[in-house]
């Protein structure tokens, strides 16, 4: 018995799932992937290429919802999913209650540090932490 597959079924299913990512707000950078200034992003592959999103503000909110400071329109994001803060040098990534988790490295956390080249996945979208130091 062949079944056809739901909105429910495929909401969760893999996807190329960058294409999900709108736009940065107006006074948020996004830089080019050649040779990016030095600082903190997320690397989101778009549209056969990837973008840098700098993460410039100390708490940074990432979800599907209109106060998301990083809003990714995927259903698999809940409208309020991680937080990533940065303190004394460090940034670190927190599950903020969502419904499909959080997972740092293939690891679900609750918490975690970042380091250059982590993969972050939030819902079925796939980031990477990119930290630029200067030159």
């Amino acid at each position: 018995m062949t079944t056809t597959p739901t909105e429910h079924t495929t909401a969760f299913e893999p996807t190329a799932a960058i294409e999900a990512v709108e736009a940065p707000a107006q006074g948020d950078r996004a830089a080019a992937a050649g040779r990016p200034q030095p600082g903190r992003y997320f690397a989101i592959e778009e549209d056969g290429g990837v973008r840098l999103v700098a993460l410039e503000r100390t708490i940074t909110h990432i979800g599907r919802g209109f106060t998301a400071d990083l809003q990714l329109e995927d259903v698999s994001v809940s409208r309020r999913h991680a937080i990533v803060t940065q303190r004394r040098g460090a940034v670190r990534i927190l599950d903020d209650r969502s419904s499909n988790g959080t997972f740092v490295n293939g690891r679900q956390v609750q918490e975690a540090q970042l380091h250059d080249g982590d993969v972050v996945v939030v819902g079925r979208v796939v980031m990477q932490y990119r930290d630029v130091p200067e030159a």
